[in-house]
């Protein structure tokens, strides 16, 4: 491969000399030669620019002045308008172009000829990239990000070693080329280390050093899905969701994205309490949501009675109108609420968020919520026992229910509130893709703010058939504690009880 670099300031480039590029040159896997474009000017001066036309500020690099210079350069000097040899690429690094992706560069490692225009002041004049398009060449304008240098040489250096390095016998070791960022998994790479083992107060993480390959591999895993959802948010949207695995979409999820069934791509999510302005579109996710949960010998006509009367939009209503009931709920989308904001949706402004997120169109994005009641607070002297681990050892709810009020988990009996988690649902949609821990996450985060015991208690109750909603529960670090009868419509339901301690992560 060969690349060109036509500049008003050829000596710029003499860092190409230096390190793999450098040592590429030397082993014959690529050339790179330099021009200053001065040298096709006629004049004194040797000037290449002038005013723009129509006026404004700056000056524009003369379309006649390249249109020599790049002749000679791409090889049809004596024939200026015959097509130019195919495998010829002229790359115009400018602000207005396209964001170079490593997509670009792989497909660029695989033409032989490069020419690089680099442009100083406003720019190359229009009409040279026209007119080398009609040529067939292919011409490509590419920026390096969302700002502005003052030449185009800083980003032709980064062309050269960004498509160079992709070059067979370029790179030593060509795995390094599949860990790293930006490469075929389409994740920035994960966080590296090396010795010493102990820094200033910081320790490689353990896992790196156990010996176990198996628990590197996963650790990088995540720690790449965590990096990039973290700081280039675009990137995991474009990911294939078929792609993942059921450990790669827990990763995901930890991280604020979720790979739902049927969707292409991973979307932002995140936990948030529930509006009054919900109360419709909560009954709507409920009466989706509650059959699932339901043995399969209960009547329609029970399954109906008990939504009607529990989940219907004044039950959420009231649910959300008294202060003993917390509804939270996971919504696509992400937190950002003014469009001046950047946003984790896309990494760009707002928009996209802020139509997701308005009061009228958030129905639609709740993927599932849950209802949880809280203790009655007491007045006067029993005001003190209440989270305080003394006398009637904090308030319980849903006590008429088959609250575990005498319950003890791990070995450590409770002190202060026994809350209730009276509903925990998910759309079909969401389940198996890690939705479950992100929910209760924010769940007990909010609970925690609502609590003052120093070993509070949550308890719920799920029908004893349902034998996915039991194994769920327990790796949420409930434990089943008792049983109850729970009633649905006319029919009565044996129910498993489970508990767990709330400030236990």
């Amino acid at each position: 491969m060969r690349f060109d670099i036509v500049s008003v300031f050829p000596e710029f480039f003499s860092v190409l000399d230096l390190s793999l590029v450098g040592k590429a040159q030397n082993r014959g896997i690529l050339e790179v030669a330099s021009h200053d474009l001065r040298d096709w000017t006629d004049d004194p001066h040797r000037t290449v620019d002038d005013t723009p036309a129509g006026g404004g500020a700056g000056m524009v690099m003369r379309a006649d002045i390249w249109g020599k210079a790049l002749d000679d350069v791409l090889g049809g000097n004596d024939a200026p308008h015959t097509p130019v040899p195919s495998g010829t690429v002229l790359a115009i690094p400018t602000p207005s172009g396209r964001p170079l992706t490593q997509r670009d560069c792989e497909r660029l490692a695989t033409v032989e000829h490069i020419v690089i225009a680099c442009g100083r002041y406003e720019g190359i004049d229009a009409r040279v990239a026209e007119h080398y398009a009609e040529r067939g060449v292919t011409v490509f304008e590419y920026s390096l990000g969302d700002y502005v240098l003052n030449g185009g040489e800083v980003a032709a250096i980064a062309l050269v070693e960004a498509v160079g390095r992709l070059l067979p016998g370029m790179v030593g070791n060509p795995e390094s080329l599949v860990e790293e960022s930006h490469g075929a998994a389409g994740l920035l790479e994960y966080p590296v280390y090396t010795r010493p083992a102990s820094w200033r107060g910081l320790e490689i993480p353990g896992v790196l050093t156990a010996g176990d390959h198996g628990a590197v591999a996963r650790w990088r895993r995540e720690q790449a899905f965590a990096r990039t959802a973290a700081r280039r948010p675009d990137m995991i949207r474009a990911l294939d969701a078929s792609s993942l695995n059921k450990r790669e979409r827990r990763a995901l999820a930890a991280s604020g994205f979720l790979a739902l069934r049927g969707q292409r791509h991973p979307v932002p999510v995140y936990v948030r309490p529930a509006e009054p302005c919900e109360a419709a579109a909560l009954a709507e996710l409920a009466a989706e949501t509650f059959p699932d949960a339901c043995p399969p010998w209960l009547s329609d006509v029970d399954i109906t009675a008990f939504i009607a009367e529990h989940l219907s939009v004044q039950a959420f209503t009231d649910y959300l109108d008294d202060p003993h009931w917390v509804v939270t709920v996971l919504a696509v989308g992400c937190q950002s609420t003014s469009p001046n904001d950047e946003c984790d949706w896309g990494g760009g402004q707002g928009e996209a968020c802020e139509r997701l997120n308005s009061p009228g169109s958030r129905g639609e994005s709740l993927l599932g919520y849950t209802l949880c009641l809280l203790p009655p607070r007491r007045t006067g002297e029993a005001a003190v026992a209440v989270g305080s681990g003394e006398g009637d050892n904090g308030g319980v709810a849903g006590e008429d229910e088959g609250a575990p009020v005498d319950a003890v988990v791990g070995g450590t009996p409770r002190r202060g509130e026994l809350i209730e988690l009276s509903k925990f649902y998910l759309r079909r949609s969401a389940r198996g893709s890690g939705a479950q821990e992100l929910l209760w996450d924010g769940t007990r985060r909010a609970l925690l703010e609502r609590v003052t015991g120093p070993e509070p208690y949550i308890w719920l109750g799920t029908n004893e058939g349902n034998r996915r909603a039991q194994e769920a529960y327990k790796k949420l670090g409930f434990h089943a504690v008792s049983t109850r009868i729970f009633t649905v419509g006319d029919q009565d339901n044996s129910d498993v009880i489970f508990a767990r301690r709330l400030r236990v992560p």
